[in-house]
């Protein structure tokens, strides 16, 4: 059976990509920061089985590579798909106000974690030879820019998604983009909140692993229709 590991897995978007994951037949291996997030992601998902958790520190520069590491020893499953939805921070400071270190550690979290968890796990799936996906969410914020700061760090996430959907246009290694311009979270807070659940945003990346097709694109969804119906283009 095959793995997906996710990165960045016990946030909103992270527990929809495990459930898709699961709904698909595949098992997970999700890295958590300890074990109360490992418990807090079996609540939100509603079971641990099928998931293996690790933990480490994924904005880290070896964080990522730790994983990997003891994947390659053997410790721990091999995978085939790569889900990357790191990040979170969403500070409304002005572009005049934002401070260096403020700009740096939104850059480190929001983008530099993301690029660390492809850096990382590329040279893995490309090694395997074998149909792989690598997958990267990124939000609409990025054109808004109605909070500045975050903005900017999708604007990298942007860039390096094209890059990425370059790099393997003709690898084994299927890169995507999920754009989300809309709200996601767990099913009970989306339950209050009246937003999309985790577990109806789920069917986008159950799409995307199920269509060889769609490939080197970016996946737009700005409406419930989108997470039926995927939008897609190429990202060059």
């Amino acid at each position: 059976m095959e793995t997906v590991l996710v990165v960045g897995a016990t946030g909103h978007i992270g527990v929809s990509a495990i459930k898709a994951a699961l709904r698909s037949k595949r098992n997970v291996l999700a890295i958590v920061r300890n074990q109360e997030s490992a418990n807090k992601l079996f609540k939100h998902v509603g079971s641990a089985d099928g998931i293996t958790t690790v933990e480490a520190d994924v904005v880290s520069d070896t964080g990522v590579k730790g994983v990997v590491d003891q994947v390659r020893a053997g410790k721990l499953p091999a995978f085939q798909h790569v889900y990357s939805c790191v990040g979170g921070l969403y500070d409304g400071i002005p572009l005049k106000d934002i401070t260096i270190s403020e700009l740096r550690y939104n850059m480190k979290v929001n983008f530099e974690a993301n690029f660390l968890a492809y850096r990382e796990t590329i040279s893995y799936l490309l090694e395997q030879g074998r149909p792989a996906t690598w997958t990267l969410c990124t939000g609409a914020q990025g054109d808004w820019a109605i909070r500045p700061l975050p903005a900017m760090t999708q604007g990298a996430l942007f860039s390096m998604a094209t890059g990425a959907c370059r790099e393997n246009e003709k690898t084994n290694v299927r890169f995507n983009e999920v754009y989300v311009a809309m709200r996601v979270e767990v099913d009970e807070v989306a339950a209050q909140n009246g937003t999309t659940s985790a577990s109806e945003f789920s069917s986008v990346y159950e799409e995307i692993l199920a269509r060889p097709e769609i490939r080197g694109s970016r996946v737009r969804v700005a409406k419930r229709e989108d997470m039926k119906d995927l939008q897609y283009t190429s990202k060059f």
